[in-house]
């Protein structure tokens, strides 16, 4: 009886006095009064957690504590006060402690832009960042333009992948230019069946991307990539790769006939200098 009056006092007293502390100092505070709480009684994390009076600031103060039991985790879960909180939502999300159903559970209510931040937390889960990329890009076909062009330029290369498939010209531009984005990246979006011919254009042409052996050898497999381009390109590759490369293109047999003319004059060339 004791013991319980005790801890339930000591959440009392954490409470008052963390509203009394100035908004900067507040966190640490109360990280300081909540330690010095538990080295007085058991279970007052718990109690804490499901306390109706607990803010925002005290929420978020329990979640960088590193002590935390997956039970005290499903208890703040349980706080209807404080799961308000985007902020406190999306930290229960990173939890390590939080047990993986609570997590997605946390991912799946996340508004569009946290679980851009979500899926760029360093300390997340792997699985649960590759989670939340593939709930945004299940989002992509409902989300605003604007919204869609602000996505490119922050999110994770997974994300930006899909929006390279974009049929918005500005979205894609914008997805090229994310310092994120791979060039393995741009390769799958131009093995995609669907990519549109202007992408297709565009990489042929851009200053950063074009120059790139992997993805001058992915536009030579695209069928929409320009015949001047392919020639280009064709010329700057070593003849036992294009000619592997040929084989499995969908360029244009009248482009491939031009190319393979290419190598037979490349082939003629080095037999007479020597």
């Amino acid at each position: 009886m004791g013991t319980a009056h005790s801890a339930v006092h000591g959440v009392q007293v954490v409470l008052t006095r963390a509203l009394m502390i100035p908004e900067e100092s507040q966190t640490d505070d109360a990280l300081t009064l909540m330690a010095a709480s538990d080295s007085r009684t058991t279970g007052i994390h718990d109690d804490h957690a499901s306390d109706p009076a607990l803010t925002e600031d005290l929420a978020l103060a329990l979640l960088k504590r590193g002590d935390l039991s997956a039970e005290e985790v499903e208890q703040l879960i349980k706080n209807a006060a404080v799961l308000k909180s985007r902020k406190v939502r999306l930290a229960l999300a990173a939890h390590p402690r939080a047990p993986r159903r609570i997590a997605l559970r946390m991912i799946r209510e996340l508004y569009t832009f946290d679980l851009v931040r979500f899926a760029l937390m360093p300390a997340a889960a792997a699985d649960l960042k590759r989670a939340a990329d593939e709930m945004l890009i299940a989002r992509l076909a409902s989300i605003s333009l604007g919204e869609r062009i602000s996505l490119a330029r922050r999110c994770s290369a997974i994300v930006s992948t899909a929006l390279l498939l974009d049929k918005e010209t500005r979205v894609w531009q914008t997805a090229l230019e994310n310092p994120r984005l791979t060039e393995v990246a741009i390769v799958k979006a131009l093995l995609r069946p669907n990519v549109s011919p202007v992408f297709v254009e565009a990489m042929c042409h851009h200053a950063k991307w074009s120059v790139r052996r992997e993805i001058r050898m992915a536009l030579l497999r695209n069928e929409k990539t320009p015949l001047a381009c392919a020639l280009e390109f064709a010329r700057r590759l070593p003849p036992p790769l294009l000619r592997d490369i040929l084989h499995a293109s969908r360029l244009p047999e009248r482009t491939k006939a031009y190319l393979r003319k290419e190598l037979e004059i490349r082939g003629q060339g080095g037999k007479a200098s020597r």
